[in-house]
């Protein structure tokens, strides 16, 4: 016992150490640059003039190609492994919290299980920075078909894979709910921010989580129709789902409101490596 504790309290001071802290708002601004060449990218798809994927690895394989790209390509993994370990330590700061009752309990394995889910993205997104640096890697879309591939020869492969579809879309959804009721607002500490910052502060979320939630549900469709098909080719990531916004009807006035949207939630992530949640 004393030596789980001794264990969550190192996690603990690991996660409140200004050096961790500091290296999470590198990464949270890597993130944030991410999305923002993603809407970059998107906008050139909805235009005519779309070379890269858009969607990580595109930004990323985009970013490498600029004169300061391999460098600073190596700075982004740092900070999103960092801003990895910040969500894992988070995770040991509410165990205590398992054990409780009532609300204290919902909110501690709630708030856990956030924390498990956005480590893995930051670790999958440093992983695709580290590839991009180095000169590797395909597109994430080429990835996930793989992945899809694979997991149908599985026992109830097929069902699987569509439960990972409605995870998603699950997820799109919550991020159109946190949008539309600003519990975004959470996330940063805007108490020494003037009161014009806190209002566009608002508008940025109030516009790129709902945007990113449907970029998120495209995907999410995306990975279920496959499933029902029996096609691992259409599950093909956010790229795909950048493709089929544009096939739809008005497809290039959506995907421009999308991608303008997801440029707003990369400006958003700035914000919170500026105002960063107190807790």
């Amino acid at each position: 016992m004393s030596g789980t504790g001794s264990v969550t309290g190192a996690a603990g001071r690991a996660g409140n150490s200004d050096a961790l802290e500091n290296l999470a708002r590198v990464g949270l601004i890597a993130y944030g640059v991410v999305h923002l060449l993603i809407a970059w990218l998107s906008l050139q798809l909805a235009w005519g003039g779309g070379g890269q994927s858009a969607d990580q690895s595109g930004a990323l394989a985009t970013l490498a190609e600029s004169p300061v790209g391999k460098p600073l390509l190596w700075v982004l993994a740092i900070g999103l492994v960092a801003l990895a370990l910040w969500q894992a330590a988070e995770v040991f700061r509410w165990r205590s919290g398992w054990s409780a009752s009532g609300d204290q309990r919902k909110k501690a394995l709630g708030r856990s299980g956030k924390a498990v889910a956005k480590a893995v993205v930051y670790l999958v997104l440093a992983v695709t920075a580290f590839r991009a640096a180095t000169g590797g890697g395909q597109s994430s879309s080429g990835q996930q078909q793989q992945t899809a591939a694979g997991v149908f020869g599985w026992p109830a492969g097929r069902w699987l894979v569509g439960l990972a579809g409605l995870v998603v879309v699950g997820v799109g959804i919550y991020h159109v709910v946190k949008g539309v009721t600003k519990k975004f607002l959470e996330q940063v500490d805007l108490s020494s921010a003037p009161q014009s910052a806190r209002r566009t502060v608002t508008r940025l979320g109030q516009v790129g989580y709902p945007a990113k939630g449907v970029a998120l549900g495209v995907v999410g469709v995306l990975f279920v129709w496959a499933a029902v098909t029996f096609d691992p080719a259409k599950a093909s990531g956010l790229d795909g789902a950048m493709r089929t916004i544009l096939d739809a009807p008005f497809g290039r006035v959506l995907l421009t409101l999308v991608a303008l949207g997801i440029a707003a939630f990369g400006a958003f992530c700035f914000v919170r490596a500026r105002y960063p949640e107190r807790t």
